[in-house]
């Protein structure tokens, strides 16, 4: 069965929970942001004392060759007492042929879980809300009409917009990319020789991530986040498995690190500069008046 999530949330609700045998089991499968997903659970814990709660690509198997999605997403178990007291976790993964499937090993301690007041078992049913936002989807199910979509799109993507596109060392770019494409492919002549795909759809798709971060490198490393930089080294870890030569980009990606590490570093030494200043200039007009106090001369009436 697949269903349609409202607003990227799909609830899954668990029951007879305590009766359950299988050491895994799985979800209904569901649709957020073009992508077909399912929940995947171990009751007894994936050899830990733990709830394990993952998000799975569900129809992985059937994906064409160098498929991935890009995904935000949050788990969240429901406390079915106070809401306040569920439990919610957050993480931002790539999902391919190698790793279907994202979560938390160790989401709750099965003790915790099966506390008669705990409030996550009641009536023996467990309620999970899954919270999906795709970012990016290469790579589609056979069958579909376009085997390569992208969800997030930059200034330099104009892929699959109606753009003319132009071919350059065998990867079909749009008008606007050609430029940057060449430029790369005269720097680093050899750094797509062994892209194994055939498909133009997705050798455009990949020029396109390639591009897009490419521009991340290029912003102020204070404009950057840490999911920026996240994202940013799984788009690298994706495009040496799909064939691309990246050393250059791993060093470059290092240098950003490195800057934005230094730049934070440099601000909260400034800051504590700053603040150190600001105490001894308090310091030295506190002085100054004790000064102005003491340096006045005495009267007659003092002095006898």
């Amino acid at each position: 069965m697949v269903s349609e999530a409202d607003d990227n949330k799909f609830t899954w609700v668990i029951k007879d929970f305590s009766s359950l045998q299988s050491r895994k089991i799985y979800s209904d499968e569901f649709f957020i942001g073009g992508c077909k997903w399912c929940l995947i659970a171990y009751p007894k814990g994936s050899k830990v004392d733990s709830l394990s709660l993952y998000l799975g690509v569900a129809d992985h198997e059937s994906l064409p060759l160098g498929w991935t999605r890009n995904a935000k997403f949050s788990l969240k178990l429901v406390n079915q007492f106070s809401d306040k007291s569920s439990i919610l976790r957050e993480a931002t993964d790539w999902y391919n042929q190698k790793t279907p499937s994202f979560g938390f090993t160790k989401f709750l301690p099965l003790a915790k879980l099966h506390s008669k007041d705990g409030g996550f078992l009641v009536n023996d049913e467990l309620k999970i809300v899954a919270e999906v936002h795709v970012l990016q989807v290469i790579g589609e199910a056979e069958g579909s009409q376009e085997s390569v979509q992208l969800m997030k799109r930059t200034k330099m993507n104009g892929y699959g917009t109606g753009n003319k596109t132009v071919d350059v060392n065998g990867f079909q770019v749009s008008t606007s990319q050609v430029e940057y494409v060449r430029c790369i492919f005269e720097k680093h002549p050899d750094f797509a020789s062994k892209v194994r795909s055939n498909n133009q759809h997705l050798k455009s798709t990949y020029m396109n991530v390639l591009l897009e971060l490419i521009e991340t490198l290029c912003q102020l490393p204070e404009n950057l986040s840490d999911d920026d930089l996240s994202e940013a080294s799984a788009a690298v870890l994706y495009l040496s498995q799909v064939g691309f030569k990246v050393d250059w980009l791993e060093k470059k990606l290092e240098e950003v690190k490195e800057k934005k590490k230094k730049m934070y570093t440099g601000k909260a030494q400034l800051q504590r500069m700053e603040e150190e200043l600001q105490n001894l200039t308090k310091k030295c007009s506190d002085l100054e008046d004790l000064v102005k106090k003491q340096n006045v001369a005495l009267s007659f009436s003092d002095v006898v």
